[in-house]
């Protein structure tokens, strides 16, 4: 295929304090591709993917990401155990030190940007240790033409050195890996750590405070598609809850599987270029249209692979969070640019596997706030060390490790759409079912799209208490009915055997959201403190 783009470019990376170094400019995802396997560093697999392993981490390491504490963050950004603030002098010596690094080797730098909409553009160079790292970089931000790269000039960059470690007495650090946001120098600094996902979160927390701040966009952790009628969904959910796999519909077009960002004209655009989906337990059959997209230009993470290159999905002898990046355009069906209007539902997805909430409801404005503050899903035995039976798992506004803001700030701004644009929000339960995780089983694939296709086709009809039950404990309101789904179905009691064991775990997960909003509650206005649970016990 050749290169796509000048190999050539008047700048050094001495700009950088990046000294003697070897640059490789804007090579194709082939050339980056070709390198990887030169240098044995991944192999291609029978579909045509890169199957490459990450090393010491094969997921993010929220405890290791850090916010440099200035004048431009030091009264703005939600400073805890989330945002962990770093000092501008301790970055400056760090930062000196990957370079000094960097310094003397081959090193892969990508121009790209974030955020389909050219009002809100954002210019990133990436700069990066691995040609397989430059290559998820082609694949996750938007891909700028040649005529775009003549005048480039990047406003972001991202330096990731994963073979740079730390020493945490001396750095600051906690230990040997690190990301760090710096404001004040645009500086995503990423070492220690060969995990990818750290690259596009580092500018997708970026745009999480830029955003807000200003230009009154609403940035959303969502994936997002759009029907023939230009009617736009959103679907916000934590990883394991379905988000890529519901907003990868063959008859809507995809926007994005992740990133989003809400404009006061009601436009829904996407930050990225690409798609990072989870592959285990994946196939051909339940999800045809990520299966189809990992071909020649994909990445596969951490997974296993036999003599013969074929992927076993199944396999997570190395993690749970085995993963494929593409870029977009890997999904046949999809919006260009990435850009949708007419915003009419929302689906908030949760994978409760105490089995206790329906498989669908509708949610006032005052829930939908409450509810996406508190961000649940839960943990099932298996997914972490120690985790021996279902566990609740909040995280704000369904991505808090990458909120830099207060979590009601985001909720506020999430009221106001819903007040302006009239748009229907649905908690969406991919979870357990007929009993918590290990006696029930999970909700069928099938029917959750049918719910949600049905929510598109407005099937479920206008809020009215003859159209649905309201919830005796969370309050919501369910569907008493559905095309093509058992009533029974709809009735998470309905499914248990045991009417006394529903009502005291449904009440043993309300008391777990109150106890999670108590560090919210004096943040949170009137209006969003009535969204949530009303009881919390017999």
């Amino acid at each position: 295929m050749g290169t796509l783009y000048p190999t050539t470019k008047t700048f050094s990376l001495k700009n950088y304090g990046i000294e003697d170094a070897t640059m490789h400019y804007q090579l194709s995802a082939e050339e980056l591709e070709q390198e990887v396997v030169k240098k044995g560093q991944g192999e291609i697999t029978k579909s045509g993917a890169l199957a490459i392993k990450t090393g010491e981490f094969t997921g993010r390491s929220p405890m290791d990401r850090f916010i440099v504490k200035d004048d431009i963050t030091k009264d703005k950004i939600w400073w805890g155990d989330i945002n962990i603030p770093f000092e501008p002098e301790a970055f400056d010596k760090l930062y000196d030190k990957v370079t000094k690094y960097l310094s003397g080797k081959e090193i892969y730098v990508r121009d790209s940007y974030a955020c389909a909409d050219p009002e809100y553009r954002l210019n990133i160079r990436v700069i990066n240790e691995y040609p397989w790292s430059n290559m998820f970089a082609y694949n996750m931000f938007l891909r700028p033409t040649a005529e775009e790269l003549k005048d480039f000039d990047p406003e972001w960059t991202v330096i990731n050195a994963p073979g740079f470690m730390a020493d945490a007495g001396v750095d600051g650090t906690r230990q040997h890996n690190f990301a760090i946001l710096n404001f004040g120098r645009k500086i995503a600094l990423i070492g220690g750590t060969g995990y990818t996902g750290e690259i596009k979160k580092g500018i997708f927390s970026a745009l999480n405070f830029i955003l807000p701040v200003e230009r009154d966009v609403l940035p959303m952790h969502c994936s997002a598609n759009i029907g023939n009628e230009g009617d736009t969904a959103i679907f916000f959910g934590l990883s394991g809850t379905g988000k890529t796999t519901l907003s990868t519909d063959p008859n809507r077009k995809l926007i994005g599987d992740d990133e989003h960002g809400w404009t006061n004209e009601n436009t829904i655009f996407n930050f990225e270029g690409g798609c990072y989906a989870k592959v285990i337990d994946l196939s051909s059959e339940k999800e045809p249209e990520i299966y189809g997209a990992i071909k020649k230009g994909a990445i596969l993470e951490n997974v296993i692979i036999d003599s013969n290159g074929e992927v076993d999905f199944a396999d997570t002898s190395i993690t749970q969070n085995t993963r494929v990046s593409y870029p977009i355009h890997h999904i046949e069906n999809i919006q260009i640019p990435s850009i949708g209007k007419d915003t009419k539902n929302i689906f908030f997805l949760t994978a409760d596997a105490f089995g206790v909430l329906p498989p669908i409801s509708k949610l006032t404005p005052s829930q939908a706030a409450y509810h996406f503050i508190s961000g649940y899903t839960a943990k099932v035995a298996g997914t972490e060390a120690g985790v021996v039976e279902p566990q609740p798992s909040f995280s704000a506004c369904f991505g808090a490790p990458f909120m830099p803001l207060h979590p009601t700030k985001y909720a506020e701004m999430l009221i106001e759409k819903m007040q302006e644009t009239g748009v229907n929000v649905w908690l969406v339960n991919t979870g357990w079912t007929g009993g918590p995780y290990g006696v029930g089983t999970r909700i069928k694939l099938k029917y959750t799209r049918a719910m949600i296709q049905a929510v598109l086709n407005g099937d479920l009809g206008l809020y009215s208490y003859d159209d649905y039950h309201i919830h005796s404990v969370f309050g919501v309101a369910q569907p008493r009915t559905c095309p093509g789904i058992p009533d029974t179905v709809l009735s998470p009691r309905a499914t248990w055997n045991d009417d006394e064991a529903y009502y005291t775990t449904a009440f043993k997960l309300t008391n777990a959201f109150r106890e999670n909003f108590k560090k919210f509650e004096t943040y949170a206005n009137e209006e969003i403190r009535r969204g949530g649970p009303q009881r919390y016990g017999f």
